[in-house]
């Protein structure tokens, strides 16, 4: 599809407003007294209602008509804002992305609809009365406006591009005239000589006049998709003034002083209103441009390849003599790496996209589980790759829903453990070096680990007494079909859910790591890249190959002679400041057929478990490491996240280092076993 079909750009905008709106409904469930809220779901159903319609999505428009409707009287105060009525536009909400997408179920529409009838009818059951009888008492200040005014006096101008963005100026005089006699009047005073001209800017302004009982309200509806980037001033007419202001209709300096000295009784709202009016007057905001992700991937491909070809470049500079040569790659790779850091920025966006996605996840699960659960967010000014952000959502789920239908115990449980009776689960995210450790934390019951382990020993995943360590036991649990649930539920219990979660994030090469105090809760921390696309690497050599060890895992190196490599035969530990260190031989575990080199070199890692020590031949140095996918063919070789263009044209393979432990740990105990 076209990056400029009209239709999939409404999708996308629809999509955020629809985002906005659902937000809106998630902070008014718990302060239903917000009129801002109110007002702000209001205009984004009324924009999504009028750009459904003028894009050709009339069922979706007349779908948000009905949610507007009902939120209009909201608006006004004829009926109260409610938690029933709440939930209703929410999943009218969800409805409205189906009818958007075109796989929208029109039977579970008018489900939606008769229950937001049977919500506004009980809603304004008990509102009714009381704004009978309070409203000849306390008129609303719209209201008083009226009934002082004659009419209103409208003057704005559209931005200039607003006809070139889908705004008729014509159906805006329109819907006035549909509000009352009104009188026209152009403003040409702002219109340029011919030659200056742009057609397809707006240079005309316009001040009607607009005579009947109508409320400031309306006047506002009218205007409420171009409000935030037009000049508006709206005054009220004072009675007195009305056939004046009539009269001298063909002289618009005249009557606009007619209205701006009225008589000394009404001077105080007319001040009030002009401020108001004045006020809206936009303020230059940063200007942004929408740009499709395909194409910011497909500029991080250019740069990666440039970034390789700068590495070429630099090699050949440095192997020979010519000095403006090397001048020149230099000024290049300076040139190359301020780019690439630009391009990194691009890509990286706040958690906050991620965590705000849970706001309607937390809401549902409370309702479906019973429980009263708060969702609390720390750290969301955190920014991570959008690719990375993408592909934590589906796991992030998996951890949210086991938080609170395993972890968190329900509300009389809570009382009687001296807790609050509303759990509680946060979602936090903070940079650690060159990489973002996203936590899942619960105030519940903490994980049982009796529990654990004998639903180990009966799927046979472990010998029953055989000793492991607290976080291995842990672990356990993203084993595939593993769950300690006591029955099924629609939340969970089936254990196909967490042994997904442990692959996507070793996937994205990252790890897992689970904290749990008995009757205190649970914490997840998810270690993962800040970005898939370029990283730092340490280049080495083993046999005649060369790898890249991604440098966020490096935490030393040694070096490791002959001598202490036989001495170690056997056992493949060494001592590193009084603590052991497993160790795995990269020659013999890639079966590169070549001796090894008199001394040879252990780069010590660190894994999810701990550290681990992998005996290379040679430490090249850093490394620029652009990465790219495994063919099809070598996808399934796990130990490899992916390969590179070294600066000689050569690849090397990436390795992956929690994969890499794991396939090397079962070869070193036959060696242990052999020795």
């Amino acid at each position: 599809m076209s990056a400029d079909d009209p239709i999939a750009a409404f999708r996308v905008e629809a999509g955020e407003l629809l985002d906005q709106v659902e937000q809106g409904l998630l902070d008014l469930t718990h302060r239903l007294d917000d009129m801002d809220l109110v007002n702000a779901v209001f205009r984004g159903l009324h924009t999504l209602k009028g750009s459904g319609a003028m894009f050709g999505f009339d069922a979706l428009a007349a779908f948000t008509h009905h949610c507007e409707t009902a939120f209009d009287r909201v608006r006004k105060g004829q009926v109260p804002a409610t938690p029933a009525l709440v939930g209703v536009i929410l999943s009218a909400q969800d409805h409205m992305r189906g009818l958007v997408e075109g796989n929208a179920s029109e039977s579970e529409g008018a489900a939606i609809l008769a229950s937001l009838q049977e919500a506004v009818d009980a809603a304004s059951g008990g509102a009714a009365a009381p704004a009978k009888d309070a409203a000849p008492s306390a008129p609303a200040p719209a209201t008083a406006a009226v009934a002082q005014a004659a009419g209103w006096n409208i003057r704005f101008r559209l931005p200039p591009d607003s006809m070139a963005n889908g705004t008729n100026p014509l159906m805006l005089l329109d819907e006035l005239r549909e509000l009352g006699s009104c009188t026209v009047v152009a403003l040409t005073d702002q219109v340029p000589p011919l030659p200056q001209l742009t057609p397809t800017h707006c240079h005309i302004g316009w001040d009607v006049t607009l005579v009947g009982d109508v409320s400031r309200d309306a006047i506002d509806d009218v205007f409420i998709f171009v409000m935030d980037d037009m000049e508006l001033t709206v005054t009220p007419i004072a009675a007195e003034a009305e056939a004046e202001s009539i009269a001298t209709e063909d002289a618009v300096p005249a009557a606009v002083a007619a209205v701006a000295a009225p008589s000394a009784a009404p001077a105080a709202p007319v001040a009030a209103a002009n401020d108001t009016a004045t006020a809206r007057a936009p303020a230059k905001a940063d200007e942004s441009v929408r740009v499709p992700a395909a194409r910011l991937d497909s500029l991080m491909d250019r740069v990666g390849e440039l970034v390789i070809a700068q590495s070429r470049l630099s090699q050949l500079a440095h192997h020979g003599h010519d000095l403006v040569l090397r001048s020149v790659s230099e000024e290049i790779e300076r040139l190359a790496g301020e780019l690439r850091d630009t391009m990194m920025v691009l890509r990286m966006v706040p958690v906050a996209s991620l965590f705000g996605r849970f706001r309607r996840l937390i809401h549902d699960l409370a309702r479906d589980t019973g429980k009263t659960i708060v969702l609390v967010t720390e750290g969301e000014a955190t920014e991570v790759d959008k690719t990375v952000i993408e592909r934590l959502f589906d796991p992030m789920v998996h951890l949210v829903r086991n938080s609170c239908d395993h972890g968190l115990e329900n509300a009389e449980q809570r009382v009687a453990a001296g807790k609050p009776e509303a759990g509680t689960v946060r979602l936090g995210a903070h940079q650690s070096g060159g990489e973002v450790v996203i936590t899942i934390r619960d105030d519940g019951r903490g994980i049982d680990r009796a529990r654990v382990r004998a639903k180990a020993e009966a799927n046979g995943l472990i010998q029953p007494d055989q000793a492991l360590s607290d976080q291995e036991l842990l672990q356990l649990i993203f084993a595939p079909g593993f769950s300690t649930a006591a029955q099924i539920t629609n939340l969970s219990g089936r254990g196909v859910g967490m042994d997904v979660v442990k692959r996507t994030i070793e996937g994205l090469r990252g790890t897992i790591d689970i904290q749990s105090v008995d009757g205190q809760g649970s914490t997840i921390s998810l270690r993962i890249p800040l970005t898939l696309a370029i990283i730092d690497g340490l280049l080495v050599r083993v046999g005649a190959s060369r790898y890249v060890i991604p440098l966020t895992a490096v935490e030393e190196c040694l070096e490791l002679s002959l001598e202490d490599d036989m001495r170690h035969r056997g056992r493949s530990l060494i001592t590193l400041r009084e603590k052991l260190v497993p160790f795995l031989r990269l020659r013999e575990l890639f079966a590169s057929g070549t001796k090894p080199d008199p001394y040879q070199k252990i780069v010590v890692v660190a894994t999810g478990q701990g550290r681990v020590g992998l005996v290379v031949d040679q430490i090249i140095g850093n490394h620029q490491t652009v990465i790219k996918p495994m063919s099809p063919l070598h996808r399934g070789v796990s130990t490899f996240a992916g390969a590179t263009i070294l600066g000689d044209g050569e690849v090397a393979l990436i390795l992956d280092i929690a994969q890499l432990v794991a396939a090397g740990q079962p070869q070193e105990e036959s060696l242990r076993a052999a020795g």
